[in-house]
């Protein structure tokens, strides 16, 4: 009989999810594990600083879709790849080719991470970054533009529906720890 593999087995894992789900708190405990950390939003992050524009949650999505549409829709995950040494945990993937070029590299598993949307809504007021949304209302339209099925586009859903393993982050810190530990 084949022994299912752990989460902490995999050479290289990916993660997505919805804003303020819990992303980096995954990638925190998985960096305890010894995983290496990348960021597709850091490329994203570095090419914003480059032209000295303030790296605001708008500001993220419209340059991450500009430099899909430029150099490819895998251009985050193949920036990234040359950073990757060792067992590394990947955050930030928003478009399906991404997920296939990081698929590419071998010993890869997506994971999803989601939580209700109010509780993701508070999470992303407490954590002091420019989310461009003050209101839940305007926070529930901001993630409308992510659901993008355009190829150089933020495809969230499409990469959901990708993920090896879903992960749904609706309690507490701890919680989020438990079941990660349970993962492996």
């Amino acid at each position: 009989m084949l022994e299912k593999k752990k989460l902490t087995d995999y050479r290289l894992i990916g993660l997505t999810g919805t804003n303020g789900a819990g992303k980096g708190e995954v990638a925190g405990f998985l960096r305890k594990k010894g995983y290496g950390y990348v960021s597709l939003s850091d490329v994203i992050r570095e090419e914003l600083q480059a032209r000295g524009l303030e790296a605001s949650r708008d500001n993220l999505i419209s340059c991450g879709n500009e430099l899909r549409e430029r150099f490819g829709p895998d251009i985050l995950a193949r920036r990234v790849a040359t950073r990757i040494q060792g067992p590394t945990v990947i955050d930030s993937i928003r478009n399906a080719a991404e997920v296939a070029f990081l698929r590419s590299l071998g010993d890869f598993i997506l994971v999803a991470v989601d939580a209700p949307l109010e509780l993701r809504f508070e999470r992303t007021r407490k954590r002091g970054r420019n989310e461009s949304a003050s209101t839940l209302e305007e926070f529930r339209r901001k993630e409308e533009q992510e659901k993008s099925t355009r190829e150089s586009g933020q495809q969230l859903e499409i990469c959901l529906g990708l993920a090896d393993l879903v992960i749904i982050n609706d309690g507490s810190l701890q919680d989020l720890w438990k079941k990660l530990e349970e993962l492996g």
